[in-house]
């Protein structure tokens, strides 16, 4: 497998870039304006750089500009709450993760790479339809007939939990405090946001996150 990682800077991705790393040959973060992006870009440019992955930051300013979410900074204030809370459906982007593979999908044909990694797990179902098994299915169909090197989408952690990844993190060494998952994007982690509560209940027992409460 010769791979590219479509990579946030998050928990998830990041536990990705980590197991996968002898086979992931670019990483990509999207600058879409969220709340957020500069948090976990600064986190995925550190752990590219100590990994020596070759590293792209695409802006997608479109996204902010014309989209619908408050994850977005165009968009309201960040709920607070579980992350299966119904309240947290005001963050999703519309069609995000189809619009991120499909240009991971032309740059692995471009860079001679077969494989396109993402790192949705089982605990986003419930909320965002481009992270459910049927999606990244029917993405990985449309990857391999669009594509003359028949790229494939691969989604290791589909069926496994948050919990499960950063379990697997732990074993690998991995430094959470180089990771970010608060929506809100402030100085720390504010603790209280879906995905605050989200990494505390996946760290729990070795989370090394500052939370503002």
């Amino acid at each position: 497998m010769k791979a590219i990682l479509i990579y946030s800077g998050g928990l998830d991705s990041t536990t990705l870039l980590y197991e996968y790393r002898d086979s992931i040959e670019l990483a990509v973060t999207f600058d879409y304006g969220s709340k957020h992006n500069a948090r976990e870009i600064a986190c995925a440019v550190e752990n590219c750089r100590r990994l020596g992955i070759r590293h792209l930051v695409i802006p997608l300013e479109f996204i902010g500009k014309y989209f619908r979410s408050d994850l977005l900074c165009s968009g309201g204030e960040i709920p607070e709450g579980h992350y299966a809370d119904e309240n947290m459906r005001s963050t999703v982007v519309p069609f995000r993760n189809g619009i991120m593979l499909a240009v991971a999908a032309g740059l692995a044909e471009s860079n001679d790479l077969d494989t396109v990694l993402i790192a949705n797990h089982s605990g986003d179902h419930a909320i965002y339809p481009d992270c459910r098994p049927a999606f990244v299915e029917a993405f990985d169909a449309a990857a391999r007939a669009g594509t003359y090197n028949g790229v494939r989408i691969v989604s290791p952690y589909c069926d496994i939990t948050k919990r499960d990844i950063a379990l697997r993190g732990q074993d690998l060494g991995i430094d959470y405090s180089l990771t970010w998952s608060c929506y809100k994007g402030g100085a720390h982690h504010c603790g209280v946001c879906g995905t605050c509560t989200e990494r505390k209940e996946a760290l729990e027992g070795f989370d090394p996150t500052e939370y503002e409460q």
